[in-house]
Parts: structure tokens; sequence; C-alpha cells
């Protein structure tokens, strides 16, 4: 053990760059982005934060770099694919030398409130993946240099770093897969109307049907993305004197529910009586007992891509916002009939 003379005393990161032999703002480094650091620089480092028992004050490194390192994730998680979502961008974060603030919104719960008390911690970004964005918050994250990321929104006529399907061609696609295997009385079951991503599948979808000369869609929001939801909406639909005999929903989870109201409710046959397909691939969404025809998302690229985005602005304050679309895969499984 080398003594340093200091006897009880706090250990700083001056000891620590005395004993491994670097500047001080190269040991900032090693914890703030260890990437950025040679591994061998990275190893001395380390060696002399063990020898002596350093512990990094990361308070006293925010007051310093002007940044707290943290970055700030709204999310609602009491979806599948929320919860999926939310790992691969903890995850991908952590390994940039991020600190992750997590703020769960309750579905009644005002977005503009959650962002004010998380712009009270200094986050350095937001990554925002329940909802979209006001003009408003977004001059108050200005403000404040707090960057932000829409992730799997966005919003047209505010210049802020989102990625994103390509809803609308997803949509597209969807209604001609359905009506290239012969359906004709179609029906779409959206969460809340005023969701973004929700709004440009249906869009997509009716546009594609229109131009392919069917005028017979049935759109009815439920109000939520939850299983119930989609059980109860779905059974109204197939409880009409016209019943569709193909519903695209626009989540997975509702998705689910309506094929439980077809089968279980209602005693209907699928994809016989009806065809059922939904979006986002969660991992129930492929079990036998379910085996439901939906649309993949690349997340992990998406993930990636919106990360790097997010803290290239950060770093860089005249990094131009961006709008990233990627594109969805239609996967087949046995919940849509073929004709």
């Amino acid at each position: 053990m080398v003594n340093l003379g200091i006897g009880k005393q706090r250990i700083t990161s001056k000891d620590v760059a005395r004993i491994a032999g670097v500047s001080q703002p190269t040991v900032s480094r090693v914890f703030s982005s260890a990437n950025k650091v040679k591994p061998e620089t990275r190893d001395k480092v380390l060696n002399a934060v063990l020898e002596l028992g350093y512990k990094p004050n990361a308070i006293a490194r925010s007051l310093t770099s002007q940044r707290t390192n943290i970055i700030g994730i709204v999310a609602q998680l009491n979806k599948d694919f929320s919860l999926y979502t939310l790992d691969l961008i903890s995850r991908k974060l952590q390994t940039e030398g991020k600190q992750v603030l997590l703020f769960n919104v309750d579905t009644d719960q005002e977005l503009d409130d959650v962002i004010s008390k998380m712009l009270q911690y200094q986050v350095d970004g937001l990554v925002i993946t329940v909802t979209t964005f006001t003009s408003k918050l977004v001059e108050d994250c200005a403000r404040q240099g707090t960057q932000i990321l829409l992730f799997n929104r966005q919003m047209m006529g505010i210049n802020i770093n989102s990625v994103s399907s390509d809803n609308v061609d997803v949509g597209r696609m969807v209604a001609n897969y359905l009506l290239d295997t012969g359906h004709k009385r179609l029906a779409f079951i959206g969460g809340r109307d005023k969701v973004s991503s929700s709004n440009d599948r249906l869009k997509g979808f009716r546009d594609r049907i229109q131009e392919r000369g069917v005028d017979n869609l049935v759109v009815v929001y439920g109000g939520e993305y939850y299983y119930e939801t989609g059980r109860k909406t779905a059974r109204q639909l197939l409880l009409s004197q016209d019943r569709p005999d193909a519903i695209f929903c626009s989540g997975d989870v509702l998705a689910l529910g309506a094929m439980d109201a077809a089968r279980h409710d209602l005693g209907l046959n699928i994809p016989d009586d009806v065809s059922i397909i939904g979006y986002d691939d969660v991992t129930i969404a492929s079990w036998p007992s379910y085996s439901l025809t939906t649309v993949r998302q690349p997340i992990v690229e998406m993930v990636d891509t919106g990360v790097e985005m997010l803290l290239k602005s950060i770093e860089n304050c005249d990094f131009e916002p961006e709008l990233k679309l990627f594109q969805g895969q239609l996967i087949k499984r046995t919940s849509v009939r073929s004709l």
C-alpha cells in the first residue's frame, strides 16, 4: 500500500492520478465514459482506485462538468413491450457510461407534471416512450439544456430527435396482406385516439384500403392498450350484424384480448370466422395457444440509433435533431386465414 501521507483525509481523484501516473482529467474520463480511454490507461487508473479505496463523487463531478450524466426515461410499465424496450434502452445507456432515472407514468397522469418533476433532477437528456410532446414542454427542456428523444413516437412541426417505425407504411402493408388474402370487411382497434403511432397505423391502413377500392372499414378506439380493452371492443365488433372478417389491432395486447373474445366469449374460430393481426410481436404472441400474426419492429436497431442521436445532441448543442423511420416486418402465423 502506498503511503500518501494523507491519514484519514478523503482520497481524491488527484491522489488516484498521482498513483496511476496520469492526469486528473484522465481519471474523470475513466468514470464518465470508459470507452474513450485506452484499455491500458484504464487498467492503471482502476488499479490505483482499488489500492486507495477511492470512491468517485458523482455530485462533485457534475458540478465541475455542468452535467449530471443522468438520462431520464418516461415509460409506462404495465405493458410487456414497454418493459422489453426499457430494458434495452437502460442497458444501452449504461454501456455508454450514463445513469438512468426512471419515471413510471400512470395512464391518467399529465406528462407536463412528470417532465417538470424530472427536470428538477437536472437530467442531461430525456427518452420519452409513452406519448407525444407539447411545444411548451420542448421549450422548457431547451431552456434548461435538456435534450429529448422520442422513442417510437414522432411529432410534426417540432424539431426534436425521434426514432420510430414507419407506422404509415406498416398500416399499408397490413392492408395489402388482408386484402390479398381475400378479406373484405375490415376493422381497426386502437388504444387512445391521440397517440401518434396508432393514428399513423390507421392512416396507412385506411388509405391503402381506399386506394384498392374497398370502403368498408370500422374504426374503434378502446381507450388504453389493455388486454381487457381489446377483448371488450372486439366482442362488440363481432356481435354486430355486419361482423368484420378481419381485425387489425394497433398493439398485440389488444389483439390477444380480441382473440380470446372471439374464441372464448363468442365461440368463433380463428382464422376461419375472423382473422386477427397485431403489432409489436411480444413474446406471448408466438405461443402456440395464440400464434398471432403481427408486425415486428427492429427494436434493437431503433434503441442503438436513438441513444446515439441523443448522446450526440448532449455532446454537441449544434447537432441537428433527426427523425429516423424504420421498416416493420410482417410475421405470419396462423391467426390470419389465406383464401
